[in-house]
C-alpha cells in the first residue's frame, strides 16, 4: 500500500499512479501497455507507472493506496474510428453485469473498497483508445492506433500537469 508523507513545506505528498492496461501479445490491445512504457523514464518522478494484463476485482491490489490514478487502455466500441481517444471518469461508466465478481467494472470496484474502507483514488482519469484489432496475436499496433500514441501521451502530461498545478 502506498504511503502519504507530508513534504517539509507542509504540504501533503499525493501519491499519483499511471497504469497501463491490456496484453501486448494482442495487436491493438497493447497500447496502454505501450503508452506506459514510453512515459516510464520521463515521469518516474511525478508517478508510479505501471502496467497490467490483470481485469476486474485483480485491479483492486494495484489502485488500493493511490490517492490520484491515470488509467490507459484499448476499447473497442465502434462508435468511432481507430485512434480516437476517449477521455472518461468512472461516472461515465455503467455497471458490468456479468456471471463473476472476477469482471467487475471501475464503479464496482469503487463500491467495494468503500465498504472495506480501503484507500482508492477519489480522483481517476481514464483514457481509453479505439482501437481496429485487438484479437490479432502478435504484430505492432495497427497504423491509426500507433499514430494516435503521441497525442495519447500528450494528454497524460496535461493530466499530470492539471494534477500537480
Amino acid at each position: 500500500m502506498a504511503e502519504y508523507c507530508r513534504r517539509s513545506d507542509g504540504t501533503d505528498d499525493v501519491k499519483i499512479l499511471v497504469l497501463g492496461l491490456g496484453n501486448e501479445l494482442l495487436s491493438d490491445d497493447a497500447v496502454g501497455i505501450i503508452a506506459v512504457r514510453k512515459l516510464g523514464e520521463k515521469y518516474k518522478s511525478r508517478a508510479d507507472i505501471l502496467e497490467s494484463s490483470l481485469s476486474g476485482l485483480a485491479l483492486m491490489d494495484i489502485l488500493t493506496g493511490y490517492k490520484k490514478a491515470i488509467i490507459i487502455d484499448a476499447v473497442s466500441s465502434g462508435r468511432n474510428s481507430p485512434g480516437c481517444i476517449y477521455e472518461l471518469s468512472p461516472s461515465d461508466l455503467g455497471k458490468v453485469l456479468s456471471p463473476s465478481p472476477h469482471y467487475s467494472g471501475l464503479p464496482e470496484m469503487m463500491a467495494l473498497a468503500g465498504e472495506l474502507g480501503l484507500q482508492f483514488p477519489d480522483d481517476i482519469k481514464i483514457f481509453a483508445v479505439e482501437v481496429s484489432d485487438a484479437h490479432s496475436f502478435g504484430g505492432d499496433l495497427t497504423p491509426f492506433v500507433k499514430k494516435a500514441l503521441d497525442r495519447l501521451l500528450e494528454k497524460v502530461e496535461v493530466q499530470l500537469d492539471a494534477w500537480e498545478g
